[in-house]
């Protein structure tokens, strides 16, 4: 097969669509539902969701719980610092980081917020990461991100540096089934912001089960593709973590296995490129999974995910399911998009939603 180019996973997009704020109610947004055997598609709400599943169904969720991981410090000289936290690094009381002004924080350097924590840089990497040690004034640096920290919100999300805005981020940038034990997350598993505590009762009536899994997002999910080839592109790591449980349920399915957005596709299908059957205990490994087309799928009968950003790995992932073993989802995936941009559908992490079949 020919090397796929970047470019096929191009498309236009005006900025109005991009979603600035949720909808005033999670399951109110919108839900685009693709009926893959027949090649159709639907146009319905969110909340329509309990019509697409049956008795047997099981949602494969990653119950990650998002840190409030943007930190606002100072350097010595009064120069402001804003710090983000990704994973802890090998280390106690070290956490690589993203820094801006990068280069005004070389090795040695330190930033401070007067009364919870001192930071001094530790190493740079040539991508930009930042080791950093944090002295803090009581507790951990977690402990101090959930006191005064700020949900990492991706850069098309503006406008939200006022304590409203804060405060709704901190409830709607969090799914209702994170996992304050599992707070890994460097960003939102988007797919799972549309559910409501009434809409899991409602599911979990008509018979369909939930299975937990942890995937550790971090923000090589969102960075662009830059090579020319979609293959070329280095695939970030990720951590992940299956229960013994969710295997089984993986395994040994009473129906569909409906993933709840791409983090859990890449879970799931990283797992089984290991494992041809349970491990018997709680399973913690690395993806470094690159999903595009002409890619089959062992462990996905349906997906419900977002609209990603124009040439990302997730539009690649998406692109592939449509159409399993083949490349014809790519051309697919773009008429999709459009009809979905024709009809002003809301793009990204507070944005609308699409149920595959």
């Amino acid at each position: 097969m020919a090397a796929l180019s970047t470019d096929l996973f191009d498309y236009p997009l005006p900025d109005r669509l991009i979603a600035q704020q949720p909808a005033d109610r999670r399951d109110a947004s919108r839900l685009l539902v693709v009926h893959r055997r027949e090649h159709r598609i639907e146009h319905r709400h969110f909340r329509d969701l309990p019509e697409y599943l049956r008795v047997g169904d099981c949602l494969f969720r990653n119950n990650a719980a998002v840190i409030p991981a943007r930190l606002h410090a100072a350097r010595p000289t009064g120069g402001q610092v804003e710090c983000l936290l990704l994973r802890p690094a090998a280390v106690p009381a070290e956490w690589w980081c993203l820094v801006r002004p990068g280069k005004k924080l070389p090795v040695g350097a330190t930033f401070t917020l007067e009364g919870f924590f001192t930071a001094t840089v530790r190493e740079k990497t040539d991508d930009g990461l930042v080791r950093a040690v944090f002295d803090t004034k009581g507790g951990d640096i977690l402990a101090v991100a959930n006191r005064v920290g700020e949900m990492p919100l991706p850069p098309y999300i503006t406008g939200h540096d006022n304590d409203t805005a804060r405060a709704l981020d901190r409830e709607r940038y969090q799914t209702v089934y994170a996992d304050r034990a599992h707070q890994v997350a460097a960003a939102a598993p988007t797919a799972g912001l549309h559910f409501t505590p009434e809409l899991l009762a409602q599911l979990a009536t008509g018979g369909i089960t939930t299975a937990d899994l942890t995937l550790h997002v971090g923000l090589g999910t969102f960075r662009p593709i830059a090579t020319e080839y979609v293959a070329d592109h280095p695939i970030h790591r990720e951590v992940y973590e299956i229960p013994a449980v969710t295997q089984e349920a993986l395994f040994k399915p009473a129906g569909r296995r409906v993933a709840v957005g791409t983090t859990s596709v890449r879970s799931l299908e990283d797992f089984l490129s290991r494992h041809p059957f349970p491990t018997g205990a709680d399973a913690l490994a690395e993806a470094g999974i690159f999903i595009y087309p002409p890619r089959d799928f062992r462990g996905v009968d349906a997906l419900i995910t977002n609209f990603h950003q124009p040439r990302s790995t997730l539009l690649c992932l998406v692109s592939a399911f449509l159409t399993p073993g083949s490349t014809d989802g790519i051309a697919w995936l773009k008429e999709i998009y459009a009809e979905a941009v024709a009809r002003e559908y809301r793009f990204f992490s507070y944005g609308d939603a699409m149920l595959i079949l």
